[in-house]
């Protein structure tokens, strides 16, 4: 796995070689940046299984989190999920204050590579926000890709949110989302007995990921430049300007907790649970954007995750993923009314989500994912996408009249409890929690208010949905862990339990 390429110091080197104009932003966004992904880090202190945690205690307004060999000290507030902290966040470790994630990750995890993937978030987020420093205006709706830009920060609630590793300042401005760049895709055409997948037999590959293929696969011939494309939130997928098809591509980079590669489970899963997805749905207020094809080069490997890519139906012109919405304050402001707001998220998201769970599927319905479409101000529609992440029950499938797909990897499940934390895991415990601190700080609404909004609204669904406590992945531990990419659970106290 590649190493992250800078930290905050050698992100300013570089900015001083090849974009000096960037400097005062850069330095007047870092100590921002240093408090939002310390923030970030205290989250997984106040409620995550970490490694030498032994006891946490709260004490007038601060928490005391003992590990084996120091004492974490800071104010409670300071861990609140999506919340900006005031720069100059500072926390005590000991006696020792300390304002540095990634100082305070070395004391703790000294000899991981967690320390230098924090260091390396800090750095990206403090270059994303210089280049930003104003907020943008909202952009038309019909130009594909650009809504998605609006967002600066990364993931709400992972300390790596903008880590990028093998990544260099020039890549960040040339490909990251937040700096809002247009590039070309490279056709790698594939010898046909080394191809995989529904889709003919050429790789359309990153510009990042492209030399490096060529260098090593001598045999695939470059069939020159896509037309132009805008990066989505997610860096490696990609909307054509001049319209049609999103393109998932791989990308060797590590970017918050995985590498971005399109699995060969992913190239055979997609256009089958498409079809399955549509017809599910077909009678809810969602559309299932269709995976239509993928391929994958095979190498010595079998299909390659690393030369691959899937092309998705593109996202319908204004639909707007619920992560920026939740973060751009300037779309918050078009909502008509958050009580009404929230009441129609139910009608449009959250009880159909319910459904499709309880007829066997339970979708990964984060806010990069899950997008609604407004009409005045009011969710009428729900667009979702990305269909690696979701989790199949085929007994509920078989039991609801639907025939089961071929499906490889992990999608397929008979343990109704990990299908229930899939969905709850990002729709409750991430969408609507960030939803709802986002309406209760722009929109001045009543937080219980909007919570017993969201429960009625699943008053049909499966009870544990507003009883249980609320999984959320442990992130930190899981970056900590010896098999990073194996699920990791944290639980949160359910808001809606009071009115079940």
């Amino acid at each position: 796995m590649p190493h992250p390429t800078a930290d905050p110091a050698g992100t300013r080197a570089q900015l001083a070689a090849t974009h000096p104009s960037l400097l005062d932003a850069y330095d007047t966004a870092l100590p921002g940046a240093h408090a939002a992904v310390l923030a970030r880090l205290l989250l997984a202190l106040e409620h995550e299984p970490l490694p030498g945690l032994l006891t946490r205690h709260h004490h007038d307004g601060h928490t005391h989190t003992r590990f084996t060999h120091t004492t974490v000290t800071y104010p409670t507030t300071a861990a609140t999920a999506f919340t900006e902290p005031a720069p100059g966040l500072t926390v005590h470790a000991g006696h020792t204050p300390i304002t540095d994630p990634a100082t305070l990750t070395a004391l703790l995890w000294p000899a991981t590579t967690l320390t230098a993937e924090i260091a390396n978030s800090v750095a990206n987020l403090a270059l994303a926000r210089a280049a930003n420093p104003t907020p943008r205006q909202i952009p038309h709706p019909a130009e594909p890709g650009r809504l998605e830009q609006l967002l600066i920060d990364g993931h709400p609630l992972h300390p790596c949110c903008r880590t990028r590793t093998g990544m260099t300042v020039a890549d960040q401005l040339a490909y990251a989302p937040e700096h809002q760049p247009t590039f070309t895709l490279r056709r790698l055409r594939v010898p046909t007995d080394r191809w995989y997948g529904t889709a003919p037999p050429i790789l359309y590959a990153h510009p990042w990921q492209a030399t490096r293929l060529l260098d090593d696969y001598p045999w695939l011939t470059d069939d020159g430049p896509t037309t132009p494309v805008r990066p989505l939130m997610s860096l490696r997928t990609v909307a054509p300007i001049d319209g049609g098809p999103h393109i998932k591509t791989a990308v060797d980079i590590q970017m918050t907790s995985a590498v971005r590669t399109v699995s060969p489970a992913a190239v055979h899963n997609g256009p089958r649970l498409s079809h399955l997805l549509r017809t599910i749905t077909a009678d809810l207020p969602i559309d299932v954007l269709t995976e239509t094809a993928a391929g994958a080069v095979i190498t010595e490997h079998g299909p390659d995750r690393r030369l691959s890519h899937l092309l998705r139906q593109p996202t319908p012109p204004g639909a707007i993923p619920l992560g920026v919405l939740a973060a751009t304050p300037a779309l918050l402001a078009r909502i008509d009314n958050p009580y009404t707001f929230m009441q129609d998220l139910g009608t449009v998201l959250f009880a159909p989500l319910a459904t499709v769970l309880d007829r066997g599927i339970a979708l990964e319905a984060h806010g990069q994912n899950t997008l609604i479409v407004l009409d005045h101000g009011r969710p009428i529609r729900t667009v979702y996408r990305d269909l690696g992440g979701i989790r199949v029950h085929p007994h509920r499938l078989t039991a609801t009249g639907h025939d089961v797909p071929d499906l490889h990897g992990d999608l397929p499940t008979d343990d109704p409890t990990e299908l229930r934390t899939k969905l709850a895991a990002a729709a409750l415990a991430t969408v609507a929690r960030q939803t709802i601190t986002a309406l209760a700080t722009h929109r001045h609404a009543d937080p219980a208010r909007l919570w017993r909004l969201l429960a009625t609204a699943l008053h049909h669904a499966d009870p544990a949905l507003r009883t249980d406590p609320l999984p959320v992945k442990a992130t930190t531990a899981m970056r900590l862990a010896p098999d990073p990419l194996h699920d990791r659970w944290t639980h949160l106290p359910n808001p809606m339990a009071a009115y079940a």
